[in-house]
């Protein structure tokens, strides 16, 4: 079809966007019943555009109150509510891009054309209304009465009467002839308000659906779940429905005299308003959405600010301006799977936007700076053409002209099988694709999206196991697969064909930690279904994910997951077990790990924001450890100090059997790791473990981890929590650690004789990204290091270390890659330490014993001046933890001739 002549008189479509200039044709109105009109319509100025809105304001019949009052009409607002009259939208509307001229406000006002077998005051049998030459389609907008068949009277078997013919469209062309169109009840209309399931076949709502953003303000703070659609408005809108339907003339080139509607029902039809309009595609049907990229008049600092997108037949999904992205670049770069921070492109000159539409659609950029409109044809913009818009100055391009669909499978390497991961598909712009049934927009903030999906900062991923489906465009696409720290992370170049149907793609181990006896965890995970913690802890490479149950106020999350027991993937190798976090906002809070029987109940205690509003302090968390240890679990300090009141109380009374530790920053010099070592410094033995507390989809399962040894034994929880007891783990955010000294492993002691010893350290570093440093701690100070600047995958130390007296050594390592994810965790790891005994010698430290002191007594003042209280029993029992845990560190500052 050749569009050209749409605009031969010079008008331009730019009204119906913005503004709508209505015409009235000549109308004849015949009545078979009646009144007629006391005055025929007043011709108003056309547009001359291919919309052409009918004012019938001369022709209406009927206004809401002549209509009557309807018992479903309560339900379409508050005025309706009251007097039960339908109130359908007046005056120059704009209807899913189409002009209308509705009838005036006000319920006693014509308003409606109403067509009705049945003679009343207000209604007609037909009507005559004039036509002009070359319309493609009569545009409706219309209602009809509610199906009384919908709602039968008990005992009655009734039929809806869908397909109920209520009127007939007719066209009358100059030579005699006649075509016939249908109007009928739930195709080309439907009434003002319908149950779910219920809408037409040949018409759709006036609401039109929107795109909304995850960001968008909520209506009236409720509507979080609907915001996840990305999708506003639609079919289902609130208040009175008006039916859009759009009439075809069969023969558009042929001259057309009138347009005649007929009743052909007792039961009304209600026209509002009709347009007519002069192209040949049905204004109503969009194409498939299309990626397109329009080239800016200019650049501008703020370009998302600046330039607006406008679309009459059609709806502007998802707009966004190019990041820089350089293909070879970002294939070399050794931040493969940590994620990254979007750059805008400098000087950018780019709008990229997701488009369905009518190929009759006109789109509109407008730049809001000057006021500048400029108008593109979508129908003239054909793939690999570059057009030019209206007026000159601005181009529109369709990329990605051709997509295939796909079927892929991730195998690994080494047993060819497919394997679960975590995976990214990037357009040549860099423009994220994920595979089918996963988030384009992942909604990273806090218990709001927890599904198979991950944003490492700005970049996305998906989890997929081993197979999936996606569709990608012919031609150039990039991939990005991970799958934990033991593989190499894969970033390649495809090509994709325009026959291509499969995709079969590889990982593969640089080791394998697994074969020598060792289990990796993720401590800390919150609000994920044990079914997809699963999947992402076997895309992560995770053994292990403790799935902590929690209070949060009134929110409980994961309790009912509680009674299952361990979930088990099919081959065994990866397992969830839910356990819970306990939790006092100033004492601490503290992973229940495994155990056997019931749980460990209340979760939380005294207050906000763990608890409920007024909740006392049911126990201290010395009562949680000890009920944990009965029931065999391990007891983990979660984020390992904070907060830190009784925590030290409980390390003092041996009942933490592990600490969590968080890497944060490019080094080891914060509090975290310093309160560490300061425990460790005073004879605390407490393993490392790594986990993520993992509370959105802005963090990955296992991004921190824990690594255990098992040896031989089987994998089980039980076996595992003992491994970590033992004490022979690192954690990490990627390096992987293997450490002994004189053959013994971390959690081992070795024992000299009187001034020490010197012992045989070696530890081996082997990561899936470079590191840059590795080091021996004695007492919390570095006695050897090995650096590479420019870094490195792999590194070893060997060291002859000297050991004064009782103390610990342990083997850590750091990357300057970092930081990775939203919390900004650096790539380091740290092992637990291997304990050197002399005689005599008690390991202590007078300023961090000083420091445990000052915890302990916060803790104290907290639980008796703040805490609310349960009963006095409970009460004491608390303070008596601490009140013991103070007694033990004034005798050994006593034993070491320090006053206190």
């Amino acid at each position: 079809m050749d569009k050209g002549d749409d605009n031969s008189q010079g008008w331009s479509r730019r009204n119906f966007l913005q503004t709508v200039s209505v015409g009235a044709p000549t109308l004849t109105l015949v009545m078979d019943h009646g009144h007629i009109p006391d005055a025929m319509p007043q011709v108003s100025p056309s547009t001359g555009g291919r919309f052409h809105p009918m004012d019938l304001k001369g022709i209406f019949t009927a206004s809401s109150a002549d209509f009557g009052p309807r018992p479903q009409a309560q339900s379409l607002g508050a005025e309706s509510a009251r007097d039960r009259l339908i109130r359908t939208p007046a005056g120059e509307r704009t209807f899913r891009g189409i002009p209308f001229v509705l009838g005036p406000e006000g319920t006693h006002e014509k308003r409606w054309l109403v067509l009705s077998e049945e003679k009343r005051s207000w209604t007609v049998k037909s009507v005559d209304i004039s036509a002009r030459r070359g319309v493609g389609f009569f545009c409706l907008a219309s209602f009809c009465d509610w199906d009384k068949n919908e709602a039968p009277p008990p005992g009655e078997d009734l039929i809806e009467q869908v397909g109920q013919r209520l009127a007939e469209a007719i066209l009358v062309y100059d030579d005699g002839s006649e075509t016939t169109a249908p109007i009928r009840r739930r195709f080309e209309v439907g009434p003002p308000s319908i149950p779910w399931g219920h809408l037409c076949f040949a018409s759709v709502t006036h609401t039109a659906p929107a795109p909304q953003k995850l960001s968008d303000p909520l209506r009236n703070g409720m509507d979080w779940g609907n915001r996840q659609t990305a999708i506003g408005g639609g079919d289902y809108a609130a208040g009175p429905i008006v039916w859009i339907s759009s009439l075809r003339n069969p023969n558009p080139d042929k001259p057309l005299k009138l347009l005649r509607l007929r009743s052909t029902s007792a039961d009304p039809l209600v026209i509002c308003g009709i347009t007519e309009f002069n192209g040949r595609e049905n204004p109503l049907r969009y194409e498939r959405l299309r990626l397109y990229r329009l080239t800016l008049p200019d650049a501008a600092a703020k370009p998302s600010e600046r330039w607006k997108l406008g679309i009459d037949l059609g709806v502007v999904g998802r707009t966004f301006l190019p990041n820089q992205f350089d293909p070879e670049t970002w294939l070399r770069a050794p931040r493969a799977g940590l994620g990254g921070r979007e750059r805008p492109a400098p000087g950018n000159t780019h709008l990229y936007a997701e488009i369905s539409a009518s190929p009759e659609a006109t789109l509109t950029l407008t730049d809001s700076q000057t006021g500048k409109l400029y108008e593109f044809d979508l129908g003239r913009v054909s793939p690999g053409v570059e057009w030019t818009a209206t007026p000159d100055g601005a181009r529109i391009q369709v990329i990605e002209t051709e997509k295939v669909w796909l079927h892929g499978r991730v195998l690994d390497a080494a047993t060819r099988r497919p394997t679960p991961v975590r995976i990214a598909f990037r357009s040549k712009e860099g423009r994220y694709i994920p595979p089918y049934g996963h988030r384009t927009e992942i909604n990273d903030a806090w218990f709001e999206d927890y599904g198979a999906d991950v944003k490492l900062m700005d970049e996305s991923f998906a989890y997929v196991d081993g197979t999936f489906q996606v569709e990608l465009p012919v031609g150039e696409v990039f991939v990005e697969i991970t799958k934990g720290f033991e593989y190499s992370p894969v970033r390649r170049r495809l090509q994709i064909e325009p026959n291509q149907r499969e995709l079969q793609l590889e990982v593969s181990r640089f080791t394998d930690l697994r074969s020598r006896g060792w289990v990796t965890a993720d401590t800390h995970v919150h609000f994920l279904s044990p079914s997809t913690a699963i999947l992402e802890g076997q895309s992560e490479g995770l053994n292990l994910i403790s799935l902590l149950a929690a209070q949060w106020g009134d929110l409980f999350t994961n309790v009912g997951d509680l009674s299952y027991g361990p979930l088990l993937s099919q081959d065994g190798e990866t397992m969830v077990q839910v356990n819970t976090e306990n939790r006092q906002h100033v004492l601490g809070h503290l992973g229940l790990v495994g155990g056997i029987g019931a749980p460990v109940f209340p979760m939380s205690a005294d207050g906000p924001d763990e608890s409920s509003l007024g909740g006392p302090l049911w126990n201290s968390l010395a009562e949680w450890t000890d009920a944990q240890k009965k029931r065999d679990g391990l007891v983990v300090a979660v984020h390992f100090p904070y907060p830190t009141a009784e925590l030290a109380a409980d390390i003092v009374l041996g009942k933490i059997d592990a600490v969590e530790l968080f890497p944060y920053g490019e080094y080891f010099n914060t509090l975290r790791f310093l309160d560490w070592y300061r425990y460790l410094n005073c004879g605390y033995r407490l393993p490392a473990v790594g986990g993520t507390d993992k509370m959105g989809a802005y963090m990955p399962a296992g991004t921190n981890r824990t690594y255990a040894h098992l040896g031989k034994q089987e994998f089980t929880f039980a076996n595992w929590a003992k491994a970590v007891r033992s004490g022979n783990t690192f954690m990490t955010t990627g390096p992987l650690l293997v450490f002994q000294c004189d053959g013994h492993t971390p959690g081992e002691e070795i024992a000299f004789g009187a001034g020490g010893g010197t012992v045989e350290a070696r530890v081996e570093a082997k990561s899936f990204v470079p590191f840059h440093r590795l080091e021996l701690v004695l007492n919390g100070k570095v006695v050897a290091s090995r650096e590479e600047k420019s870094g490195t995958k792999e590194l070893s130390l060997e060291e002859r270390v000297r050991v004064p007296g009782s103390g610990w050594l342990a083997a850590r390592c750091a990357s300057r890659l970092g930081p990775t994810t939203n919390w900004g965790l650096g790539i380091q790891a740290h092992t637990s330490p291997v304990y050197f005994a002399v005689p005599g010698q008690d390991p202590f430290d007078a300023p961090s014993v000083a420091y445990m002191l000052t915890l302990i007594e916060g803790a104290e003042i907290w639980t008796e001046n703040f805490a609310v209280r349960s009963d006095p029993d409970r009460m004491a029992r608390a303070l008596k933890v601490l009140r013991d845990a103070r007694e033990i560190l004034h005798r050994r500052m006593h034993e070491h001739g320090i006053s206190h």
